[in-house]
Formats: C-alpha cells, sequence, structure tokens
C-alpha cells in the first residue's frame, strides 16, 4: 500500500470510529464510551484503536468535534441560503426541529444527552460541551437581534430570552420524541409560529391536534 492510502485509510477508519462513538453515546453516554467497547463494536483490536486516541478523555473529546460537525451539516448548513434576520433564524428552528424529528443519532440529540450528562461535571468534555452550546446560542442570538434592527421583530424583543424560548422549544419538543412519543412537532411548529412570525403572505402553523382526553404523568 502506498503511503498515501496508507493515510486516507487511517483517516478512513478514525472517522468510522468517531460516527460509531457519536451513535453509541447518544444513546449511553460519553461515559459508556470505552477503548474495549468500540473495539469489540468494530472489529478492532484495543492496541489499534486505543493508537487513534490515546486516552479515553481523547476519545470522548473527537466525538464531541464529530457531533458538532453533524449537527452543523443537519441544522446550521441547511439555512445558510436564507437571508440573514428572521429568515435565517426561521429556517435555522425549522433545521433545529427537523434534526430532532428524524432522529439523526439513534438516540435523538447527541447534546441534550451530553449536556445532561455532564452539566454537574467539571473537566475538558463538559468545557467543550458549553462552549459548543454557547456558541450555537450566540448564533442564533445574532439572527435575533439583526431581524429586530430590521424591524422583522419588535423593538422590545429581548434576543437572550428568544434564544430561551426557542431552546425551551427543542427541549420540550426531544422530550416529546423520544420519552413521551407524542406528536411534538406539531406543538413545536406552532409555538415556533408564535416566537417567529411567518411573512404576512404565508399562514401561520395550525394549532396541534386536541388531546384525546388521556392523562400523562410526564
Amino acid at each position: 500500500m502506498s503511503p498515501r492510502r496508507s493515510v486516507e485509510a487511517t483517516a478512513g477508519t478514525h472517522a468510522a470510529i468517531l460516527a460509531h462513538g457519536a451513535a453509541v453515546a447518544s444513546v449511553e453516554g460519553l461515559s459508556g464510551l470505552t477503548i474495549g467497547r468500540l473495539a469489540a463494536d468494530l472489529g478492532m483490536s484495543k492496541s489499534g484503536l486505543l493508537g487513534h486516541f490515546g486516552t479515553k478523555e481523547s476519545l470522548q473529546l473527537e466525538v464531541v468535534d464529530a457531533a458538532a460537525a453533524v449537527f452543523t451539516r443537519e441544522v446550521a448548513d441547511r439555512a445558510a441560503g436564507t437571508a440573514p434576520g428572521l429568515p435565517r433564524l426561521r429556517a435555522l428552528c425549522t433545521a433545529w426541529l427537523s434534526y430532532l424529528e428524524r432522529g439523526v443519532f439513534p438516540g435523538g440529540c447527541f447534546f441534550i444527552a451530553a449536556a445532561t450528562e455532564f452539566d454537574d461535571r467539571d473537566g475538558p468534555v463538559r468545557d467543550a460541551i458549553a462552549g459548543l452550546a454557547e456558541l450555537w446560542h450566540r448564533d442564533l442570538r445574532i439572527q435575533a437581534r439583526q431581524a429586530i434592527a430590521a424591524g422583522e421583530l419588535p423593538a422590545g424583543t429581548d434576543p437572550e430570552q428568544l434564544v430561551f424560548d426557542l431552546t425551551g422549544v427543542m427541549l420540550a419538543a426531544h422530550h416529546g420524541f423520544r420519552l413521551r412519543r407524542t406528536p411534538a412537532a406539531a406543538y413545536a411548529r406552532h409555538t415556533l409560529s408564535h416566537l417567529l412570525p411567518p411573512p404576512p403572505s404565508a399562514p401561520a402553523s395550525p394549532p396541534p391536534p386536541a388531546d384525546q382526553g388521556q392523562t400523562h404523568v410526564v
């Protein structure tokens, strides 16, 4: 094998490890990622897999970065062609909800799972997760401010509050999709149509169907 093909093969193996690691972590948590577990799943030796990362923490950090690349592809990139301000903010939230609804990761949103797992732990993994969340919220705030400046949202709108509310919608939708298994998308779209009003020519999302009387505990 030529040196170039050897490098390409190594890169491909590395990417496959990270993709599988992100899928496993979305269900079982980053703490469930072990060199032995991934080696067995992928038919590799422990020493061969260890050579890619060195430590479990390095593996976890690279898996977080790989999951961020998936989120960028599935959410941010899908809104890249829309105009800044309210159109971009709407497109980002539409793609965000679609990412949750489609179950891009087998355990739902990788970052919701990782944040729940690491929110009370200190260390580089928590810092990486928190940093990526802040970058995402910053991007949403930028679009909200541009929408306010352009008169697309009321002048008194608080960008921080708006991003808080949008995040709450997505967390509730994820809870509905994964735990309660309800038609969460309809509720989420209805709420988003009020937080981010559509253009005058476009109708707002219809209200979700009425509950048929079943009482839910969660």
